[in-house]
């Protein structure tokens, strides 16, 4: 049985007035071994160090026309790697060639930039199409000469962060062999902290369906803490969203890139809004994923001190932040508003959400990944939905199906075999670290990846290890 913890039975004690207010929704902690979840967790690839530092990887995808997985490394490089583990460097956005001058974390080590995320063109490989060789890059650069094209209207303008184009020659070699990127949009970052965020195309689209080839891109809410600019609601700011661009396109703005006319706001005929909104809304968008059962677009977007979620995002879908963190009213920046959870109807709440004081996590937690799992090879996760905690390497799992009400409830633990013990992501790469000569990290930095035929993966940023799910 479940206790409450003593931030809350002091809340509730103190009077009515006081117990609305916490920073504490879920007194009922995730449980430590209840429907607890155990799989194998092999090392699968290993990335090589930056100058001694270890790789930073936060996406991993499957290219399937070229039988390769890539992954990056926010230091500013793309790796390719071959289905059985062997790495190659694919791209260096770093070389003075390409005219990119990629912002790395090199004062701090868990600092948000660099290179945040990539994706293919889904006709990366296929030869006499728009898409050919297309690849696409997401990186925060301390280059500012250029005009941004879209401002968050305060702040200190620290950086931008720019989507670039890279067209290959030949998709099939080993390294990246084409030109300088083309630049489709750039953004002015008012902070270092909560810059871009995931983003890819769908991959349940084919040649025909309205969503073949539109890339999803995640902005986060431009930093500092609370939102400060009070831009996430904002419908005539990127700041805050998910996008939906079409690449290729050149109906935007500036003519680099379309605006699909099927997005929520693209024909509203309103000035003030922006036709690339997806959904708006979010906070700090790190992990998303199609369900191919569903259709549903899922998303972990990182809460602030409170509350971290797992969404469906629908088109024209409003998150809530920064009036909302996940089903709660947002009262400052710590604490949240008990009474009258999920008041507003046209907000889309969370399907799932945890508490950022659950004793199984550390200070600082944020929600990560999210791997809708439809697949038989680990039979223990079919019909799963797979995220996690991004400092404690806590992989989480939920029902895949029937998911609308919120809470953590229903939230249960993966573990890991190793040898006779189970234990965590974060213990695993703590005992590597010891086996590399490294002082054993103290968080995980956990993010996840897919790869062909039900395959998954773990990330970390601190040992250079890709890991592999298996049964």
């Amino acid at each position: 049985m479940s206790t409450i913890r003593p931030v809350v039975a002091a809340l509730l004690i103190a009077g009515p007035a006081v117990a609305q207010i916490t920073n504490d929704p879920f007194p009922d902690p995730i449980p430590v071994s209840d429907g607890v979840i155990v799989v194998g967790l092999e090392e699968f690839a290993a990335l090589p160090d930056i100058d001694g530092a270890p790789a930073r990887p936060m996406v991993l995808i499957d290219e399937p026309g070229s039988g390769r997985l890539f992954v990056n490394d926010m230091w500013g490089l793309v790796y390719a790697v071959s289905y059985e583990g062997s790495v190659n460097r694919y791209l260096d956005a770093r070389e003075p060639r390409w005219g990119v001058l990629v912002e790395t974390p090199e004062l701090a080590p868990i600092m948000e930039v660099g290179l945040q995320s990539f994706a293919f063109h889904p006709q990366f490989n296929a030869r006499g199409t728009a898409g050919y060789g297309k690849l696409y890059t997401w990186i925060d650069t301390d280059e500012m000469a250029p005009d941004p094209d879209f401002v968050p209207g305060g702040g200190d303008a620290t950086h931008d962060i720019a989507l670039l184009e890279w067209t290959a020659r030949d998709p099939t070699a080993a390294t990246y062999d084409g030109g300088r990127p083309r630049e489709l949009f750039r953004v002015e970052q008012p902070f270092e902290n909560h810059n871009g965020g995931r983003m890819g195309f769908n991959p349940l689209s084919s040649p025909g369906d309205p969503d073949f080839g539109l890339l999803y891109v995640g902005m986060a809410d431009g930093g500092a803490a609370g939102d400060e600019l009070d831009i996430a609601q904002n419908l005539g700011s990127v700041f805050g969203k998910i996008l939906r661009i079409h690449p290729l396109g050149s109906n935007s703005a500036n003519g680099r890139y379309g605006v699909p006319a099927d997005n929520p706001y693209a024909r509203d005929g309103v000035d003030s809004t922006l036709g690339e909104i997806y959904a708006s809304g979010v906070r700090n968008p790190q992990g998303f994923d199609w369900d191919a059962v569903t259709g549903n677009l899922l998303m972990a977007d990182i809460g602030q001190s409170v509350v971290e979620t797992l969404n469906v995002v629908p088109a024209g879908g409003d998150l809530g932040w920064n009036t909302w963190e996940g089903s709660y009213r947002v009262v400052t920046n710590t604490r949240v508003e008990l009474s009258n959870p999920r008041a507003e109807s046209r907000i889309t709440y969370p399907v799932a959400e945890y508490d950022q004081n659950d004793p199984l996590l550390q200070p600082g937690s944020a929600a990560t990944g999210v791997v809708a799992y439809r697949d038989d090879l680990i039979p223990q996760l079919t019909n799963r939905v797979l995220w996690g905690d991004l400092p404690s390497g806590e992989v989480f799992h939920v029902p895949a199906d029937g998911l609308r009400g919120g809470g953590q409830a229903t939230i249960r633990r993966v573990l890991f075999r190793d040898g006779g013990d189970t234990k965590t992501l974060l213990e695993l790469v703590q005992a590597k670290n010891a086996d590399q000569g490294r002082e054993p990290t103290f968080r995980a930095d956990l993010h996840f990846g897919r790869g062909p035929g039900g395959r998954v993966f773990l990330l970390n940023k601190w040992d250079g290890v890709v890991r592999e799910i298996v049964r």
